[in-house]
């Protein structure tokens, strides 16, 4: 019998959009709101998850803050949940600020193929992207 484990990270956007004063730079600014886990994988199928944590990251400037675990876990079920500037612990150094950037946007000059993953060659045509 041949059985294949795995265990990764992950990372997922929560689907909340909700805006307030950015605590580091002091902008009015949108917040994205972010998991990050850690997962069993049988077959490459995510089984079980766990060490779930939640992060605020502010569009402004790109500060992260770590977000309080049960506004996060309402936010995550979809329940509305106002973050309050004291639900926000932080910011978190630029280690994790660099993990949460956000990816530049390509766009294939060839196919006009989009994408926000960090490709040197777009996925659809080969090409390479031109900056």
């Amino acid at each position: 019998m041949f059985l294949m484990i795995g265990v990764t990270n992950g990372q997922k956007a929560l689907p909340d959009h909700q805006t307030g004063v950015c605590p580091r730079c002091g902008q009015f600014t949108a917040y994205e709101v972010f998991m990050t886990y850690t997962q069993l994988l049988l077959f490459f199928i995510p089984c079980f998850k766990w060490h779930r944590q939640y992060f605020v990251r502010m569009r402004c400037c790109g500060a992260v803050y770590a977000l309080d675990a049960e506004i996060g876990r309402r936010i995550a079920r979809g329940e509305a949940a106002a973050i309050r500037p004291e639900d926000l612990d932080g910011p978190i150094g630029p280690a994790v600020e660099d993990h949460f950037r956000r990816a530049p946007r390509h766009r294939c000059r060839f196919c006009g193929y989009e994408t926000d993953e960090n490709f040197d060659y777009c996925p659809k045509c080969g090409r390479r992207f031109e900056d």
